[in-house]
């Protein structure tokens, strides 16, 4: 009897050390296809074109805008620091080496918007519907561009994708998603989420 519990024990030491093994594998496995797979979905949805594509501005140190605030004159505004430029070249390196073709590249009339717009794609316009209204003294400004960018998205139609370069408030106050500087979120023309991207 004891005999027959220590070859018992054995085996039950054999099996629990297998599936310690499999359990090891499959954690990889899925942690493998989780950091890999999305961002090759995503790739795919924007080969197919027909995306919208929010992407808040670049590495600018600093929370909102100084006091000194002008909206021509960069030198009293946060920019992009040396990170924020690198950034931004891999945002358009991201575009460019995938192959994804681009309608427009659409801006905020920010500076830190701007530069990440150009080092990026070189190409862009500004609108001023996707500027800032973080400050106090831009707040008034929510419902008009809200009502103006809503309004132009609706009546956007094109088989690329549209880049929209932004702030932290107006993608939060559109699509009710957090995202960090130099991220993208991917939506489709009825604004339904279909995924972010951080790491380029």
């Amino acid at each position: 009897m004891e005999i027959k519990l220590e070859k018992g024990k054995i085996l039950l030491k054999k099996m629990l050390k297998n599936i310690g093994k499999d359990f090891i594998f499959f954690l990889l496995a899925i942690s493998y296809f989780s950091s890999v797979h999305p961002n090759e979905n995503l790739i795919n949805d924007l080969k197919k074109g027909e995306k919208i594509v929010f992407i808040r501005h670049a590495i600018a140190p600093g929370i909102g805008d100084p006091d000194n605030f002008k909206l021509n004159d960069c030198s009293t505004q946060r920019n992009l620091d040396f990170q924020g430029i690198e950034q931004s070249k891999k945002i358009g390196l991201f575009f460019s080496k995938n192959n994804i073709s681009i309608d427009k590249v659409l801006s905020s009339e920010w500076c830190r918007c701007k530069d990440t717009a150009k080092f990026a794609f070189k190409d862009f316009k500004t609108f001023n519907a996707l500027n800032s209204f973080f400050s106090p003294k831009f707040q008034k400004n929510k419902e008009k561009q809200m009502q103006d960018l809503l309004k132009y998205l609706n009546d956007w139609k094109s088989k690329k994708n549209l880049i929209l370069v932004t702030h932290y408030v107006v993608i939060l106050q559109t699509l009710d998603k957090a995202i960090k500087s130099g991220e993208m979120i991917i939506v489709d023309k009825k604004l339904n989420f279909i995924g972010s991207i951080s790491e380029y």
